[in-house]
Order: C-alpha cells, then structure tokens, then sequence
C-alpha cells in the first residue's frame, strides 16, 4: 500500500503589464533554483488555514514587490507540482512535496515592481516569446507551460 504525502501549498501570481508582459524575479544565489527565474507568491502558512487564497497570494505580491490593490481573480489558470528531496532540506530530512496553484492579474498601469531580498532582480517578459527553459525549470516550467497552453 502506497503512502499518502504530505503536501505543502504554494500560491503564485502571473503579473501582466499592459504591454501583456509577465512579472519574473530571478532567484537569489542561495537557492537550489539558482540562475531561474520565479513569479510572486510563497506558501501557505499554517495559521493562514482559514484565510481566503486571494489576501494570502496578496500579502506575498505586496511583500516581494510593492504593488499593492491587486485584483486577482478567485480562478485557477495553472497547477504545478515539486518534491524537495531530504538530503537537499537543511531542517527535517524527509521528502517536501508541495502543490503550486497559479492566480493571474493584469495591472492596470505599466506598474514598476520593487523586488524584496528574496529575490535578485527582475524582468518584464512576454512568456510566448522566449524559450522558456532558459529561464525557468522543475515546477517553474511546468506552470508555465499549462498557463500558456490554457
């Protein structure tokens, strides 16, 4: 009988200008992604339980990026999936697996970002015109990939 995981959920947001170009922060140095880029948004935290999706992946936009007033509509538009081998966790060494849920929102401005810490820099890009392996992998593409074949 097989085992039933442990999942983590983590709310991301495809940010569009209005030039229809998508938000992308790239990766700090201390990250097992490093070189990729990423979209704003984290995990749920255990005393967010009763709290809607929408103020949560709020509340992360606005602490990676400044932008506040977001008006994310309450549907899904990609689903991805990660598993975080133990041998690569620095805390518990046991297997993380977690459950990204994609949100999109279109500013209604060319809106400037201003990235936090957890994050290198970013960029502006319309996701159909690059090679997306060249910035994003594991989850990261997978999520974007369904959100642009949607």
């Amino acid at each position: 009988m097989s085992k039933v995981a442990n999942y983590q959920i983590s709310l991301k947001c495809f940010l569009k200008n209005n030039k229809w170009e998508t938000l992308i922060l790239k990766t700090t140095p201390s990250s097992s992604f490093l070189g990729t880029y990423d979209f704003p948004g984290w995990r749920i935290d255990e005393d967010e339980f009763e709290t809607h999706y929408i103020y949560i992946l709020k509340r992360e936009i606005f602490e990676e990026t400044g932008i506040k007033d977001v008006k994310i509509e309450n549907k899904v538009v990609a689903i991805a999936r990660h598993k975080v081998l133990a041998e690569l966790r620095k805390t518990e060494k046991k297997d993380n697996y977690i459950f990204y849920i994609f949100y999109e929102w279109i500013l209604k401005c060319d809106e400037c970002a201003i990235i936090s810490d957890e994050h290198a820099d970013f960029k502006w890009v319309k996701l159909e015109d690059i090679v997306l392996e060249d910035y994003f992998m594991s989850w990261y593409l997978e999520g974007v990939k369904m959100y642009l074949n949607k």
